[in-house]
């Protein structure tokens, strides 16, 4: 008898679950609340890592259409200083395919395949312990029972609840985006400043990251300390004063206040750097929220979390990796569990690989998050010099 089995969520750890299991011949009930494929942006590109994006991949039999549409070209990075000068320059090797990027939407669109998403389906509530297995409650009122539900559903689970009390935190670290769209042919000082694959420059609590996407498209990252309600009071909170023309407070949805918030924020650094922000088309606030380092939870048999809903992580490039992996890994565990109590043992047994791995990753990008958007920049140098290829 085929296990239920659910995924809530429909980004790279959900489709990666169930696509592995989709190749082994099991079902799965994919629920995901946007309403489309094409619902919201995308979001930006991911470098997925040989031993643990690209090997989900591999379980799943699409490695090779990802090399096929992945960037190796967008693995170089450049660090340049507050004043323009280039501080670093790493460019790959012509056969290096270590940590290709990728777009976030090709990476869905290629995960998705053949399986049968049921979108527009928000799920409130999770509830173990039921007659007949595992209840999950819809926002349109309906509910359905399965053996296994997996949280895949990212920062704010609504799975998480049924097996762990813990939240997401904030980490201090504030993210304003903005975008440039056709920039070698709008922006080509730009394009060439950024090159084939990610720029940054690092200040005082501050740092400006571009990262190129395909199509001429280049997302652009402007990240600094702050509290939670920075734009509130500029002057009390960054010491952004109104000789400098801003406002008490500022509204994150008026463009060119942002814009112009930003550039105060940034003033003195490189004409050319600022750039990226006078050209960017619309900014949207990210503040950075992390779950505890190293959370686990009490097996609770029937339930589980993968990526982020079990181990929320700085954005530094790992927890899409992990994520990934982890569906894999899960979807290989339950296809091999004949039984109910096979089924159970399999997932106990998974979550304490996961929790080990998991909690290895997020020290490491704790303790990165703080060096890169650090009081002494040289931090940020010093961690990229230990962790790019000599």
């Amino acid at each position: 008898m085929r296990h239920r089995i659910a995924v809530i969520g429909g980004g790279p750890a959900g489709l990666t679950f169930a696509r592995v299991l989709h190749r082994h011949d099991h079902p799965v009930t994919v629920l995901e609340r946007d309403p489309a494929p094409d619902a919201r942006p995308p979001g930006g590109t991911l470098d997925l890592h040989e031993k643990l994006g690209q090997l989900a991949l591999g379980k799943a039999g699409l490695l090779a259409e990802f090399q096929a549409l992945s960037r190796p070209e967008g693995q170089a990075m450049r660090i340049l200083d507050t004043d323009g000068t280039v501080l670093r320059d790493w460019q790959p090797r012509p056969d290096d395919t270590a940590n290709p990027e990728i777009d976030r939407g090709q990476l869905r669109d290629l995960l998705l395949g053949p399986l049968d998403v049921q979108w527009g389906r928000c799920v409130t509530e999770v509830v173990p312990g039921a007659r007949d297995g595992v209840l999950v409650h819809f926002a349109d009122g309906r509910q359905e029972t399965f053996d296994l539900v997996v949280g895949a559903d990212g920062a704010w689970s609504r799975v998480r609840p049924a097996i762990s009390s813990a939240t997401p935190h904030y980490t201090g670290v504030t993210l304003v985006e903005t975008s440039l769209d056709d920039v070698d042919t709008r922006h080509p000082d730009l394009a060439r400043l950024i090159g084939d694959g990610s720029m940054a420059v690092y200040g005082v609590n501050r740092a400006l990251v571009a990262q190129r996407n395909s199509g001429g498209h280049v997302k652009v990252y402007a990240q600094f300390r702050a509290p939670l309600d920075w734009h509130t009071n500029l002057e009390r909170h960054m010491g952004l004063n109104r000789r400098a023309g801003m406002d008490a407070g500022l509204d994150l949805a008026d463009v060119e206040a942002v814009r112009s918030s930003l550039l105060a924020l940034f003033d003195g650094w490189a004409a050319p750097v600022l750039d990226l922000l006078r050209h960017g088309t619309a900014f949207v606030h990210r503040p950075l929220y992390v779950l505890p380092v190293g959370h686990t939870w009490a097996h609770v048999p029937g339930v589980t979390l993968v990526g982020d809903a079990a181990h929320l992580m700085p954005p530094l490039g790992v927890g899409a990796n992990l994520g990934m992996l982890e569906g894999a890994e899960l979807a290989e565990s339950v296809a091999a569990a004949p039984s109910s109590g096979d089924l159970d043992e399999a997932v106990r047994a998974f979550e304490e690989q996961m929790w080990a791995r998991a909690g290895m990753w997020a020290k490491i990008t704790t303790a990165g998050l703080e060096r890169l958007v650090s009081p002494d920049p040289t931090e940020a140098l010093a961690f990229f010099d230990e962790v790019q290829p000599s």
